[in-house]
């Protein structure tokens, strides 16, 4: 009795900062949450109550912010909140897709090299190795590439395939260990069959993982959309799409700095709220 007292007593007390810490990480993914919520709600709603993105008028040339238009007008005349709501959309779907097609195609073929081994295993390995050695974003501009007039479905295609490679190692590497455990060994001898061993071992392992990756592959997808669209390589004008109107803005910043703000404040909140998303999980 008395060991166990001393011993409770040179336990140390969670200090101040310590016991605040995790509220603050509590309130910063909250606030996160909201900011994304916010996006997607903007771009949800936007662009079923602003009209028509490529609408111009060259009598409003370059107009400056004002209540009818809060970010103003771009060289053509066109709204710019109007179009930064449908390339806010067009980024927002587009991520999703990207994401969700690299998870299922690297997260099956993981599992499918983890299980399987031999030969499957060398050649998935085989496949990966070679867009590892091919820089993520060199991959997305070969397709972008070869696709001509900026072609939506090129650039999903190319995101994609830049991404599975992430998926596949990870749930490669930690489905080999869930499958090499005690649990799924007496569950072979025990006749529970494969379905079981997805659902009670393989998937709440992977689940917290996964869900990391798809917050980054996110984060990763807006931006290298917004690269293509920078670099020219991407969508072409008069479609609205961040990286472009960042683009389009470079000959007036001196005269009409307004019409840049809107992408790169969209570009900002979108990547720090799934960032911190992502840590807020990582923390928990």
């Amino acid at each position: 009795m008395s060991t166990a007292l001393h011993e409770l007593s040179a336990t140390p007390a969670p200090t101040g900062a310590a016991v605040h810490r995790p509220r603050r990480r509590s309130r910063a993914r909250r606030a996160c949450a909201a900011a994304l919520a916010l996006l997607v709600g903007f771009a949800l709603v936007g662009p079923l109550v602003l009209g028509d993105p490529a609408a111009q008028d060259l009598s409003r040339f370059l107009e400056p912010p004002s209540w009818g238009e809060p970010l103003g007008t771009d060289d053509y005349g066109r709204s710019v909140l109007t179009r930064l709501a449908h390339a806010t959309r067009l980024s927002l779907v587009l991520a999703v897709l990207c994401v969700a097609t690299a998870l299922v195609l690297g997260a099956t073929t993981g599992v499918l090299a983890a299980w399987r081994g031999g030969w499957v295993d060398a050649v998935l390995r085989g496949v990966s190795e070679i867009f590892v050695a091919l820089p993520a974003l060199l991959v997305v501009l070969l397709v972008a590439a070869l696709a001509s007039g900026g072609s939506l479905v090129a650039i999903y295609v190319g995101i994609a395939l830049a991404q599975w490679v992430e998926y596949f190692r990870v749930v490669r590497a930690r489905a080999g260990l869930v499958l090499g455990s005690p649990a799924v060994e007496a569950a072979g001898l025990l006749g529970l069959g494969r379905l079981h061993v997805v659902r009670r071992h393989l998937l709440p392992d992977l689940r917290p993982l996964l869900t990391t990756l798809a917050s980054l592959g996110m984060v990763t997808s807006v931006l290298a959309m917004s690269t293509l669209g920078f670099v020219k390589v991407g969508l072409e004008p008069p479609r609205a799409e961040l990286g472009l109107m960042i683009t389009e803005s470079f000959p007036f910043y001196d005269v009409a700095p307004w019409m840049v703000l809107g992408p790169v404040g969209v570009l900002f909140v979108l990547t720090v709220s799934l960032l911190g998303l992502r840590d807020g999980e990582d923390a928990a």
